[in-house]
C-alpha cells in the first residue's frame, strides 16, 4: 500500500492516484537527499526532458494538495466554532455555581435556627413506624395458628414448621414479650408444636415402613428381588465424623453444602439472625401459592407409571410437599439432590423434627414403636399370603404362582405318575418303602410343597424388611449427623430440645437412643422369632448360641473414632429387650395425641405362619437358609462402614449356628435311622421283579432295583437335595451320605457273602491266574470298569482269544471232579446275585452323578466365599473321601457278582458233562433223545435264564451264560481221551447231546447263536471223524492239520471203534503228517 493511498481524491480525478503511484517513494523520505537526483539530471543525455518530467510530477502533487485542502477546509471551520461554544458554556456554568453557593449558605443559616424541632419530628416518625410494624406483626402472628393448621391439613409440614419457628422467634422479641393479647397465640403455638411433632412423626413413621404416599414400595415394584436400590441421602457437613452409607456417599460430591437446614438458624428463612423494620414484615410473608415447577413434578410423579426412571427425570424439581415452603438452604439442596422422592421425603421429615427441636423425642418413640410395628407388618403379610393361597383352588391358578412352586408341583406330579407305573409293570410298588425310610414326608422333602412355600414366604418378608431397613439407614444417618452438632445454641428458648431421654451418652441424648445398629438388631430379632416359629424352635434353644454370641460381641473394645452410643445395637444381639424410656414432661403431649406406650416385657403373639405352611419343623431350615443369605448380602451393602461388623454377626450367623448345632445333628440321626431300617428290612434284599417281566434299564419304567438299595439311593438324593439348598454345609452332608453308603456297602457285601460263602466259584474268581484270564477274555468287555465307563473293546486276534479260552477252560476242567456241594444249587441265591449286581451298578451310577453335582456345588461355594470374604466367609469343608471311590467299590462288587454267576454256570456245565467220562457209548440203536445229564443241564440253563432275565440286561446275560459253550465244547472233546470204546450209535448220541445244548443256548436272546453253532459244530466234526476209515482220516488230517491239536488227533486213534482197523504205526504216521 503506497503512502498516497489515503488521500481524499475525488472520483473525477482518480487519474491523480495513478500518477502519484508512479512517483518514487524516495521523494517522501524523512531525510531527503537531492544530490543523486541532480547528478542523474546532469549526466542524462536529454536534460531538458528530465527537467520537464520533474515539473509534471510537481504539477500533479500541487493538484493533489489542492484537492486535500478543499476536502478538509469545512471540517476545520466547524471544529473552531465548537471549541468557541464549549468555552462559552464553561464560563456561564462557573457564574451559576458561584450564585448557587451563595444561596446554599443563606439556606444553611436559616435551617440552623430550627434544628431541634426537626430532630423531634424525625424521632416521632421513627417511633410511629416501629409501632406500625409491631401492629402489623401482631396482626400477622394472630393469623399464624390458622395458617399453620391449613398447611398441616395440606400436608405442607415443612412450610408449617418454617412458619411456626419464625413466629416463635417473633414472640421472643423485646417489643412483643409484654403484649398480653399474644399470650393466647403463644399458647396455641405451643399446642401446635406438639400437633406438628405428632403429625410429622406419624408421617415419618408411615414412610419408614413404606406405608406413606411417597414410599418406595410403589415406585420400585418393577425392580428385581436381588437388586439393592441405589438411593442416596443428603450429604452432611464435611466436619462430621460420622461415616456415610453407600446411598449417602454416591451424592456427597454433588452436594458440597453444609448441613441442609441443620446448621442454619431455625427462625430465619434467609439465614439471617434478626428482623429489622420492614424485613420482619417481609419475613412473615410466606409463599402460599405453589410454584409451577412443584406442580409439574407432582403430576409427572403421581401421574406416571411409577417407575424409578420417571422419578429420576424430575428429581431436581421442587417436590410437591415443599411447594409452599419459603426458599432456604434446605430447599435449594432438595432441588439439586438426585435422590429419589422417598429419600427426599424422609430428609424433609427429619429436617422438620430438627427445626422443632424434637429429635430426641422422635428417636425414642421410633425405638419404642419399632418392634410392634415390624411384628404387625410381618403378621399382616403372612395373613395376606394365607388368604391368597386359600383363594386358589386345586388345579386352578397354579400357573400364577412362582416358578419354583410350579417346578416343585410338576416334580410331585411326576413322582405320583411314576410310582403307579412301576406298580403296574413289576407288580410291587416301592412307595411304601420310600415313605417308610424317609424321615420327612413328601411335603417336607427338599422339593416339597412346604419347602417351596416357606422359601417364598420368607423371601417376601425379608424383602419387605430389607426395604424397611433401607429407610432406617437414611433416617439413622440423618439423626446421627445431628448428634454431632450443638442444637441448643441456635434454638429458641421456648423450644429447648428434649435431651433427657437417654443420658448414657451425648449422642444418645440427642437422638433418643435411636441408631442404625439398634434398628438392625430389632429387625433381625423379629426375623429370628419368625424363623423360630417356622422351625418350631423353642426360644431357649434358638437363642442358646446367640447368648454366647452376645457375650463375645459385648467384650469387643469399641474402635477409635466411634462415639459412646455407636455400639448400642451390638450389645442386644438376639436377646433383645426394648429399652425402658422415661418420658419427660415435654413428651406428655405425644402420649395425649394417641401414641400408646408398649411395655418392654409384653409377650408378643405368634405370627400365624402355620396358616400358610403345610407343615412346620426343623427341616424347613433348608428353605430358610438361602433367603437369609440373600437378605444378609442386601443388608451388608446398605450398612455404613461404621456398622459393617453387624452384617457379619447378624441373622445369618444365627441361622448357620442353628443349622450346624441343631439341624445337621438331627438330620444325621433321622437319616441314619432311615438307612438302618432300609437295609435291615427283610424285604430289603429280596428280588421283587415279576417272573414274566422283561428287564428295563429305566427306574421309572420298573427297573427291578432291590428295595434296600433303592431306598438308600432315594435317601442319598434327598440328603443331596438338602445340600443344594445349603451349599455351605454341603461338605458335612456329603460326609453323611458317605457314611450311609459305607454302611449300605457292608450290608450288600454281607448279602453277597451269604450267597457265595464256601462255594467254589467264589474261590476261583479270587485266584490270580483265573482273574487275569477273565480280564483278558473278550466277553469281559461288557463289564463296567471301576470308574463307571464301559471297558474298551478287546482287540485281541482270534488266535489269542482261542488261546485264552482254552487256557481258562483247561484250568476249570482240571478241577474235576466237581462236587455238588461246592456249587450254588439254590436258584434264589443266583437270582439274588443277578439282582444285586444290577442294583449295585444302578446305585454306583447314581453316586457318580451325585458326586459330579457335589463337586460343582463345592467349587461354586468356594468361589462365592472368595468373592464375599468382606461380608462373611462361606467355605465348604471338602469330604475326606471322594464319592467316586464309593461308586468304584459298588461297581467292583457288582462285577464280582457277575463273575461268580459266569464261573458258576461254567462249573455247572463241567459238573454235568463229567459224566461222559464214566459212560460207555456202545449203543445199539439211533439216538432219539439226549442223555439225562444233558437234559438236566439244558433245563437248568433255560430255567435260570428265565429267572434272571428280569434282573440283568441282555449283555450281562450273555456274559453269564456265554462261557457255557466253550466249556462244553472243550469238555466234550477232552472226554474222548478217557473213553475206552465208542460205536457209531455212540457218536450219534454225543452229536445229539451237542445239538440239544446248542438249542438251549441259542434260545437265550442275548447269546450269539452263530458262534454257539460254530463251536459245537467243531465238537460234532471231531466225533464224526471216528466214523472214517484210517486212510480217510489221514487224508483229513493232511488237509486240516490245524483244526485240532496233535493230542486230539492222537485220541481219535486210541479209542476203540468197532469195525475200524487201525495199523500199528498209525500214531507215527499221524505224527509225521503233523510235524511237516
Amino acid at each position: 500500500m503506497g503512502i498516497f493511498d489515503g488521500l481524499p481524491v475525488s472520483r473525477e480525478k482518480s487519474y491523480l492516484r495513478e500518477e502519484l503511484s508512479r512517483i518514487d517513494e524516495s521523494w517522501s523520505a524523512a531525510r531527503f537527499d537531492s544530490l543523486p537526483h541532480v547528478v542523474h539530471i546532469l549526466t542524462s543525455k536529454d536534460r531538458e526532458a528530465e527537467v520537464q518530467f520533474l515539473k509534471e510530477q510537481s504539477d500533479i502533487i500541487e493538484e493533489v494538495v489542492d484537492e486535500v485542502v478543499h476536502a478538509y477546509h469545512s471540517g476545520f471551520n466547524k471544529a473552531i466554532q465548537n471549541y468557541s461554544q464549549i468555552l462559552r458554556l464553561f464560563s456561564e456554568s462557573a457564574e451559576s455555581i458561584s450564585v448557587l453557593k451563595v444561596d446554599l449558605a443563606e439556606a444553611k443559616n436559616r435551617l440552623g435556627t430550627r434544628n431541634k424541632q426537626l430532630h423531634q419530628l424525625w424521632y416521632r416518625s421513627v417511633t410511629l413506624r416501629h409501632i406500625i410494624s409491631l401492629l402489623d406483626q401482631i396482626e400477622g402472628i394472630a393469623k399464624v395458628p390458622a395458617r399453620i393448621e391449613k398447611l398441616i391439613a395440606e400436608k405442607q409440614f415443612y412450610a408449617a414448621v418454617q412458619l411456626h419457628v419464625q413466629s416463635s422467634l417473633m414472640l421472643e422479641r423485646e417489643g412483643l414479650q409484654t403484649v398480653g393479647a399474644l399470650q393466647d397465640v403463644r399458647s396455641e403455638l405451643t399446642k401446635l408444636r406438639g400437633v406438628l411433632f405428632y403429625k410429622v412423626l406419624e408421617d415419618l413413621h408411615a414412610h419408614l415402613y413404606n406405608k406413606g404416599e411417597y414410599s418406595s414400595a410403589a415406585t420400585s415394584i418393577h425392580e428385581g428381588d436381588d437388586e439393592v436400590p441405589t438411593t442416596t441421602a443428603v450429604a452432611f457437613s464435611m466436619n462430621s465424623s460420622q461415616p456415610l452409607s453407600r446411598r449417602t456417599r454416591l451424592f456427597k460430591g454433588d452436594n458440597q453444602l453444609g448441613v441442609y437446614g441443620f446448621g442454619d438458624r431455625p427462625g430465619s428463612v434467609d439465614g439471617g439472625s434478626s428482623f429489622d423494620g420492614h424485613d420482619e414484615e417481609a419475613a412473615l410473608e410466606l409463599n402460599d401459592e405453589a410454584t409451577s415447577d412443584g406442580h409439574a413434578a407432582s403430576i409427572r410423579v403421581n401421574g406416571g407409571d411409577g417407575s424409578l426412571k420417571d422419578i429420576k427425570i424430575v428429581s431436581r424439581q421442587i417436590p410437591t410437599w415443599l411447594s409452599n415452603s419459603a426458599p432456604d438452604e434446605f430447599l435449594e439442596a432438595m432441588k439439586k439432590s438426585d435422590a429419589p422422592l422417598d429419600v427426599k421425603y424422609l430428609q424433609t421429615m427429619v429436617e422438620c423434627l430438627c427445626k422443632l427441636g424434637k429429635v430426641a423425642a422422635a428417636g425414642a418413640i421410633i425405638c419404642q414403636r419399632l418392634r410392634p410395628t415390624v411384628h404387625e407388618i410381618i403378621t399382616s403379610k403372612i395373613k395376606a399370603h394365607a388368604e391368597r393361597l386359600n383363594s386358589t383352588r386345586p388345579g386352578i391358578g397354579l400357573a400364577t404362582r412362582t416358578s419354583a412352586i410350579g417346578l416343585h408341583y410338576v416334580k410331585l406330579q411326576l413322582e405320583s405318575y411314576q410310582l403307579p407305573k412301576q406298580r403296574r409293570q413289576n407288580g410291587i410298588s416301592p412307595t411304601g418303602t420310600l415313605l417308610a425310610v424317609s424321615p420327612v414326608s413328601h411335603v417336607m422333602a427338599p422339593v416339597g410343597k412346604a419347602q417351596a412355600t416357606a422359601r417364598e414366604l420368607l423371601d417376601s418378608i425379608l424383602e419387605t424388611v430389607a426395604r424397611i431397613f433401607e429407610n432406617h439407614v437414611v433416617v439413622g444417618e440423618l439423626l446421627e449427623s445431628k448428634s454431632t452438632q450443638q442444637i441448643d445454641m441456635n434454638t429458641p428458648k421456648s423450644m429447648t430440645p428434649d435431651v433427657n431421654w437417654n443420658p448414657d451418652s451425648e449422642a444418645s441424648q440427642v437422638i433418643g437412643g435411636y441408631s442404625i445398629g439398634f434398628s438392625l438388631t430389632v429387625l433381625q430379632s423379629e426375623c429370628q422369632q419368625l424363623i423360630c416359629e417356622i422351625l418350631r424352635a423353642t426360644p431357649e434353644a434358638a437363642s442358646a448360641d446367640a447368648a454366647v454370641q452376645t457375650a463375645r460381641l459385648a467384650s469387643k473394645a469399641p474402635s477409635k473414632g466411634k462415639r459412646d452410643g455407636s455400639e448400642d445395637g451390638l450389645s442386644f444381639a438376639f436377646r433383645f429387650t426394648d429399652a425402658t424410656i422415661s418420658i419427660p414432661n415435654q413428651g406428655v403431649d405425644i402420649i395425649r395425641q394417641g401414641w400408646s406406650r408398649r411395655g418392654p416385657n409384653i409377650l408378643q403373639e405368634g405370627y400365624g405362619s402355620a396358616a400358610v405352611l403345610p407343615e412346620q419343623g426343623i427341616y424347613l431350615a433348608a428353605s430358610v437358609y438361602r433367603p437369609v443369605l440373600q437378605f444378609t448380602d442386601k443388608v451388608a451393602s446398605m450398612l455404613p462402614k461404621k456398622y459393617s461388623q453387624l452384617g457379619n454377626d447378624g441373622l445369618l450367623a444365627f441361622v448357620e449356628n442353628f443349622v450346624k448345632d441343631h439341624f445337621l445333628p438331627t438330620m444325621f440321626v433321622d437319616y441314619r435311622k432311615g438307612v438302618q431300617q432300609a437295609i435291615s428290612s427283610p424285604a430289603a434284599f429280596r428280588p421283587r421283579a415279576h417272573a414274566a417281566a422283561t428287564y428295563t434299564p429305566l427306574i421309572e419304567k420298573g427297573r427291578p432295583v432291590l428295595q434296600g438299595l433303592l431306598a438308600i439311593d432315594f435317601l442319598a438324593k434327598e440328603v443331596f437335595g438338602w445340600a443344594q439348598a445349603m451349599p455351605k454345609f454341603s461338605g458335612d452332608l456329603v460326609k453323611y451320605v458317605q457314611t450311609f453308603l459305607e454302611r449300605t456297602y457292608e450290608r450288600c457285601r454281607t448279602s453277597y457273602m451269604e450267597a457265595v460263602l464256601e462255594k467254589q466259584s467264589y474261590m476261583l474268581i479270587g485266584r490270580h491266574d483265573i482273574e487275569n484270564l477273565m480280564q483278558l477274555d473278550p466277553a469281559s468287555a461288557c463289564l463296567p470298569n471301576p470308574y463307571g465307563q464301559p471297558n474298551v473293546e478287546n482287540n485281541a486276534s482270534d488266535a489269542e482269544t482261542v488261546e485264552v479260552d482254552i487256557e481258562l477252560s483247561d484250568l476249570l476242567l482240571n478241577l474235576r471232579p466237581i462236587k455238588q456241594e461246592n456249587l450254588i444249587r439254590d436258584d434264589n441265591r443266583l437270582i439274588l446275585l443277578a439282582s444285586l449286581s444290577d442294583s449295585l451298578e444302578y446305585v454306583a451310577d447314581s453316586i457318580e452323578r451325585l458326586g459330579r453335582t457335589s463337586l460343582r456345588a463345592t467349587n461354586q461355594v468356594e468361589e462365592n466365599g472368595m468373592k464375599k470374604t468382606h461380608h462373611h466367609t462361606r467355605t465348604s469343608s471338602a469330604p475326606t473321601r471322594d464319592l467316586a471311590s464309593f461308586a468304584d467299590e459298588y461297581r467292583k462288587l457288582a462285577i464280582d457278582c457277575l463273575k461268580v454267576l459266569r464261573v458258576e454256570m461254567q462249573l455247572e456245565t463241567i459238573f454235568h458233562l463229567q459224566e461222559m467220562t464214566t459212560r460207555e457209548y456202545l449203543e445199539d440203536q439211533d439216538a432219539e433223545e439226549p442223555d439225562d445229564f444233558i437234559v438236566s443241564l439244558t433245563a437248568q440253563i433255560t430255567r435260570r435264564d428265565e429267572e434272571m432275565a428280569p434282573f440283568v440286561a441282555g449283555v450281562k446275560r450273555n456274559y453269564i451264560f456265554g462261557g457255557i459253550c466253550s466249556i462244553a465244547a472243550n469238555a466234550s472233546i477232552k472226554a474222548l481221551a478217557e473213553m475206552k470204546s465208542i460205536n457209531l450209535f455212540g457218536v450219534q448220541q454225543i452229536c445229539r447231546n451237542s445239538i440239544a445244548l446248542e438249542q438251549a443256548l441259542a434260545a437265550i436272546p442275548s447269546i450269539d447263536s452263530d458262534a454257539v453253532q460254530q463251536r459245537l459244530d467243531h465238537v460234532r466234526t471231531y466225533y464224526e471223524l471216528l466214523n472214517m476209515p484210517f486212510e480217510a482220516l489221514l487224508a483229513f488230517i493232511t488237509e486240516h492239520e490245524d483244526l485240532f491239536t496233535a493230542a486230539e488227533y492222537s485220541n481219535l486213534l486210541k479209542v476203540q471203534v468197532p469195525g475200524r482197523e487201525v495199523p500199528a504205526d498209525a500214531q507215527d504216521r499221524v505224527s509225521e503228517i503233523l510235524s511237516h
